[in-house]
């Protein structure tokens, strides 16, 4: 059953046995393992079926920390959450993200590649990333890629399978009996017993000033990175500092995968280097694409954090291709949906400062369009021949190199609230995202020596960025809306906030699925390993719903 909270049809008492916060890629995971379970399933989403402007708004907060990060444009309030604009890259982490490593502070999940694998294996099955065999930190190759890329990079396997888990769920969620989906219901605060030791129940409200609660026996955060954080810390009635965070936890070792522009490389091979990373491998379901990823032995040798590399084409002049495309992008018209708008404005903001896609002029009108089209119709013949014979339609000028990083794990680059309030009355959240200056290192590090070992390898000339030439100069680095860490999991409550299990360590009946509980972040892109961990929960949740049964009824 679905319901819209701000609809005086849906209750505002609602019992369940099972409140779930967030309908985004772990919710939804966790949903469909657990449907014709003997539970009655509360799922509860702040936002609608699509973006939506007004609920799009409750995710604004601060950026306080020396590296921008605006909480309103990284993450989206809606059923599937950030699936609704992702790229689709799936991964599994290789056992060396999970690891503990000695040059790394902090690093090391409590649970190790062998505990992960059979989870991946399921969330490939649930999502249909087809064919879905991986090996450690990658999928089997369909086919030999004929070279390595350097000698201090490899190659990892990707699939991209850009579903929108929320509307491909929604006939499922229509038809699953024990479950009840209200949307628009946004969390207030989990209200708490006296000891602060369990939930009773799970406060919700609308914009418009509708208030109601769920009752239930057990309760799963699944809000995203940076919300789990604030919600836990919103609920502070009964423990002070906020749920779950006696020590102090919450909200920190906020993580994201910084990344930058690294330089570019010049010379006659450097299409190979593009065409390598360029197309899918295979025309699978889920297409293979390869991912440019720091070696582990390099790692090892150099202390070095993780890494990958994506190196974007930049095209010669085509002054009558690239009015063709101008002009086909005009007659397809802006959309007047707003649901459209506010997720361009994501992609916007997450696209800012990536070669050839941000600081374009605006187009020149139709008529000037077709004329440029026409004055250089060669360009566009050219093109036509070039893809006729699997060729890029364009040749490449120079490959504009960006790396992804991974970083250590910060008590001061955290998660928190501000005093400013948002239209539930609510404290909006801060985010203090930090890098300390062993991850500014590693930057610097990484990048020179993949920047020259790809010049050697590719027979090329290598330009460094001009922060890589100036050593004074900070790197230049923005997010990726990879938000991880804030509840991080731990076997100590000392130094994380969920167990091995992803529940909370001070709470009984409080767990927390997605990246928030990663203790470290890798490279790899989050979203496979969320839903093997909600999979995960939900095994966990079978054996323990029974006792948590008996726990509600002393």
């Amino acid at each position: 059953m679905i319901s819209d909270f701000r609809s005086t049809a849906c209750p505002e008492a609602i019992d369940a046995d099972l409140c779930i916060i967030g309908a985004g890629p772990a919710g939804l995971t966790l949903v469909r393992e657990l449907a014709g379970s003997p539970w009655r399933i509360c799922l509860l989403e702040g936002g609608g079926c699509a973006s939506e402007p007004e609920s799009q708004e409750l995710n604004a907060g601060l950026s306080v920390g020396p590296h921008e990060l605006d909480p309103r444009t990284s993450r989206l309030r809606a059923l599937g959450g950030a699936t609704r604009i992702w790229g689709g890259g799936c991964i599994p982490m290789s056992s060396l993200e999970l690891a503990r490593r000695e040059w790394v502070p902090d690093s090391g999940w409590p649970i190790g590649w062998s505990e992960l694998e059979p989870y991946y294996a399921r969330a490939n099955a649930t999502w249909g990333v087809e064919p879905g065999d991986f090996h450690d930190g990658s999928y089997h190759p369909p086919r030999s890629s004929g070279e390595q890329p350097s000698p201090c990079l490899e190659s990892r396997v990707c699939r991209m399978r850009p579903v929108d888990f929320g509307q491909a769920s929604l006939p499922f969620l229509q038809a699953v009996p024990n479950l009840h989906l209200v949307l628009h219901a946004n969390l207030l605060k989990l209200e708490a017993t006296s000891d602060a030791r369990r939930v009773r129940r799970a406060l919700i409200g609308t914009v418009d000033g509708r208030r109601g609660h769920v009752n239930a026996r057990c309760f799963v955060l699944a809000a995203g990175g940076i919300e789990n954080a604030r919600i836990l810390l919103l609920s502070d009635d009964v423990a002070a500092p906020g749920l779950g965070n006696a020590h102090d936890m919450v909200g920190r070792c906020f993580m994201d995968h910084p990344r930058c522009s690294v330089g570019s490389l010049h010379g006659k091979r450097v299409d190979r280097l593009a065409a390598w990373c360029r197309g899918p491998i295979d025309r699978a379901p889920a297409p293979a694409t390869h991912q440019l990823s720091l070696a582990g032995e390099a790692q090892r040798e150099h202390r070095l954090l993780h890494a990958r590399f994506w190196p974007f084409a930049i095209e010669r002049s085509a002054p009558g291709l690239q009015a063709l495309r101008q002009l086909r992008a005009s007659l397809r018209g802006a959309s007047s949906d707003p649901a459209v708008a506010v997720e361009e404005d994501l992609l916007v903001a997450l696209a800012r400062d990536l070669p050839g896609r941000t600081g374009q002029p605006p187009a020149p009108p139709r008529t000037r369009l077709a004329l440029d089209t026409a004055l250089h119709a060669h360009d566009v013949v050219r093109a036509g021949l070039r893809k006729l014979a699997r060729r890029p339609t364009v040749a490449t000028e120079r490959v504009e190199m960006v790396g992804y990083f991974e970083q250590t794990p910060h008590r001061d680059s955290r998660v928190g609230l501000s005093d400013q309030r948002d239209a539930l009355g609510l404290r909006k959240v801060q985010v203090d995202w930090r890098l300390g200056q062993g991850d500014l290192d590693n930057i610097r590090t990484t990048a020179g020596l993949v920047g020259k070992d790809l010049a050697r390898q590719y027979e090329c000339r290598f330009e460094p960025a001009p922060w890589l030439r100036d050593p004074g100069r900070p790197p230049p680095v923005l997010g990726t809306a990879h938000h991880m860490g804030t509840t991080r999991m731990s076997d100590s409550p000392r130094t994380g906030v969920v167990d091995r299990s992803c529940r909370l360590h001070e709470v009984e009946n409080v767990y927390v699925a997605g990246s928030s509980v990663f203790p470290t972040g890798g490279w790899s892109f989050p979203t496979l390993t969320i839903a093997a961990l909600a999979i995960r929960l939900a095994d966990e949740l079978r054996l323990r719903m029974a006792e948590l049964s008996m726990l509600a009824m002393l």
